[in-house]
């Protein structure tokens, strides 16, 4: 009788330790946890990584030599079309000046000499002495030569002072565009080259209309098949967090290329939001493009998901505590989150194993 008694302790000893260990749905012994499947929304996106700048960017150059006498402007000013931006002074050498001064001389020479016969052969032709070829060569040849002493004043003068008598002012470089001034590149006293057809001259300012920002950046071969222009995005930019502004991919390069052994495709987003918040040339932004998107879907973790081949499946618990597979099926995910299509309820929970121990 005693054995049978202590058989039967032993026996409800080991059925409690069993129900404390398995029975209970007691997820604190076996770490196992379970998640409920809820709505929310799923968005497949690419990201870019680039920075805002300019749509219109342009440099101030001079068309005459010399120094520069006078900054108008400063870095971070807005200007108009139309206003000065730097004076710049002639600072010929002694040989420019003494060859164009000579060259005026030698025009003057020539002019007046033009003059005179001009004026013999007009009151000759009067008389009736000379033809009428005759004297219009030589009305053409005195106003060819008063063309090359104007010319040649006009010149003695921008090397004098940088402007000529008809009030031009050359030396006064005004802005060809309502924009901003993003950087100085000269210093006043600084000598300035000029720009022609052989050289490309001294860059003096930099000018761009901040209200035309465009994001430019690159996305990874592996993304651009999906990316067609005209596609939302939200742009994010690293200076101010809690800033997001919204876009539109306006362009997608047609070629590659290579940086760090990685492909790379360039891209450009049209800000169609610029926020509130003051934004700067050069700002480094992330870009999420948006693929697809899908509001209010039920949702689980995409971890909690098993696939094998085409199938995929959720491990459930039932009342009872009993863990059963299930397979389901799924559509748009993120990485993080998995759209549920098929087999599972709103708030129907999915089990959640404890990751393995690395032996």
């Amino acid at each position: 009788m005693k054995k049978v008694i202590v058989i039967s302790v032993i026996i409800i000893v080991i059925a409690v330790v069993s129900f404390l260990t398995f029975g209970n749905s007691g997820d604190e012994q076996t770490g196992i946890e379970l998640v409920d499947v809820t709505k929310g929304t799923i968005v497949d996106k690419a990201l870019a990584v680039g920075q805002l700048e300019p749509r219109q960017e342009i440099q101030i150059k001079s068309k005459i030599s010399g120094i520069v006498k006078t900054l108008h402007v400063e870095t971070g000013l807005d200007v108009k079309a139309g206003d000065p931006l730097i004076t710049v002074a002639p600072n010929p050498t002694p040989l420019e000046y003494a060859e164009t001064k000579r060259y005026l001389e030698l025009a003057e020479v020539d002019f007046e000499n033009a003059r005179l016969i001009f004026e013999r052969k007009k009151g000759m032709y009067e008389k009736n002495l000379i033809s009428k070829q005759d004297f219009d060569i030589s009305q053409a040849q005195y106003s060819e030569s008063d063309l090359r002493y104007q010319l040649a004043n006009e010149k003695f003068e921008l090397l004098q002072k940088g402007a000529t008598g008809e009030g031009k002012t050359e030396n006064i470089i005004i802005s060809p565009i309502d924009g901003t001034v993003l950087e100085e590149l000269v210093s006043e006293g600084d000598p300035v080259v000029p720009l022609t057809s052989y050289q490309a001259g001294t860059p003096l300012l930099t000018l761009a209309p901040m209200d035309e920002l465009v994001f430019k950046g690159t996305v990874d071969e592996i993304d651009v098949g999906k990316l067609t222009e005209g596609m939302t995005t939200k742009l994010k930019i690293g200076a101010l967090p809690d800033t997001e502004l919204e876009g539109k991919l306006s362009k997608i390069s047609p070629k590659a290329r290579k940086e760090d052994n990685t492909t790379l495709f360039d891209i450009e987003i049209e800000i169609t939001d610029l926020g509130e918040s003051m934004l700067r040339a050069g700002y480094s932004a992330n870009a999420d493009v948006i693929i697809n998107q899908k509001d209010s879907v039920l949702i689980i973790p995409e971890r909690l998901v098993n696939f094998k081949g085409d199938t995929a499946s959720v491990e459930v618990q039932d009342s009872a505590g009993i863990i059963d597979t299930l397979e389901i099926k799924v559509g748009l995910s993120d990485g993080l989150n998995i759209e549920i299509i098929e087999g599972l309820d709103l708030d129907q929970k999915v089990v959640e194993r404890p990751p393995k121990e690395i032996e």
